[in-house]
């Protein structure tokens, strides 16, 4: 296991999958490869559970590196319909943070919950000696609510319209149009929208804006192979094939150049902000206008369909199972060294 980022599908199922502890009743949804909670079941309640990593890079500043490093870990709790809940918290902090900055961090976390309605119910924080930036722990998102309220990730259905938000790209040319400015040899004007894509970084409001609008069947998020991974990831859940048009995927200022720029695929490369759901036919209309309310860009790219797989105009993708971001994160490091 040598590449960077998320472990692909073999890995997982020949690794991980076959070992997952005791079988319990109450669990109705557990890990699969692509799939972003579990569900428990309680009486008639269910809880969505999902872990994620704390992911802070201090040179965005620690306010906003904060900021994204709480959505990060909501996010995948969202996509199931319910507002998220509850919330536990582990810091493994490296040694030279200093209290003032763990500060900002963890006000940043309360604010967020609290505009949420999340309850931070438990944690763990420290410095370890070699602990490093962006990953310094992990968390795990909670949402509460009715079992019968879940949108669960294989729901999609054949006749499904596929719906997007916000297009290719947000997460990377967020991430590396702040950390490496100094690099883009772009204009101006390109440079400030490549930045502003930042807090297009969380799906947390398009999925639940989404869920009351209308019969939401399927939600995920493009997070690490974008959007090419997500629409196949979303296809294996629910075992349907995916028909979409590039052309109807819409894509937001700044991002098709600074993706040129880092010589990067936007269409494989990490997208966390980035939404794909399949919808009722008959509700398409309405959470596409329920989204532009909230001032969230949103599209109907294609529909669900027999079989399996996905198309794009017609032809046939696969996964791309290694995100570009990740490699040249480390070479832009390496060039500001």
């Amino acid at each position: 296991m040598s590449n960077l980022g998320k472990v692909d599908r073999e890995f997982f199922e020949e690794y991980i999958y076959p070992h997952l502890g005791a079988e319990r009743d109450d669990v109705a949804l557990g890990p699969r490869h692509g799939v972003d909670f579990g569900v428990i079941e309680v009486g008639e309640k269910a809880i969505v559970t999902a872990t994620d990593p704390i992911f802070v890079m201090p040179s965005l500043g620690f306010e906003r590196a904060a900021w994204f490093a709480f959505h990060v870990v909501m996010s995948d709790v969202a996509v199931s319909g319910l507002r998220p809940t509850h919330l536990a918290v582990d810091f493994n902090l490296p040694p030279e943070i200093t209290d003032e900055e763990f500060e900002t961090i963890w006000e940043t976390f309360d604010r967020e919950a609290r505009e949420l309605g999340v309850s931070i119910v438990t944690g763990h924080t420290a410095r370890y000696a070699g602990c490093n930036y962006p990953m310094v722990g992990g968390a795990n998102a909670m949402a509460v609510g009715d079992r019968a309220d879940i949108v669960r990730p294989d729901g999609a259905l054949p006749g499904d319209r596929v719906l997007v938000t916000k297009g290719p790209a947000v997460e990377a040319v967020g991430l590396l149009s702040i950390q490496f400015e100094e690099l883009l040899e772009l204009p101006d004007e390109t440079v400030e929208e490549a930045k502003a894509r930042f807090y297009d970084m969380s799906p947390v409001e398009d999925a639940l804006v989404a869920a009351e609008a209308g019969a939401v069947t399927a939600m995920h998020d493009a997070t690490e192979g974008g959007v090419h991974g997500a629409l196949v990831e979303m296809a294996r859940a629910g075992g349907v094939r995916l028909d979409v048009s590039r052309d109807s995927i819409p894509v937001l200022p700044g991002v098709l150049e600074a993706c040129e720029f880092f010589d990067i695929d936007p269409w494989s490369s990490i997208s966390e902000g980035t939404l794909l759901l399949s919808v009722a036919p008959e509700d398409a209309d309405d959470v596409l206008a329920a989204l532009s309310d909230a001032d969230v860009l949103a599209a109907d790219i294609g529909e669900v369909g027999e079989g399996e797989g996905v198309t794009v105009d017609g032809e046939r993708i696969e996964h791309p199972e290694e995100d570009p971001f990740w490699g040249t994160f480390e070479e832009f490091m390496g060039r500001l060294e």
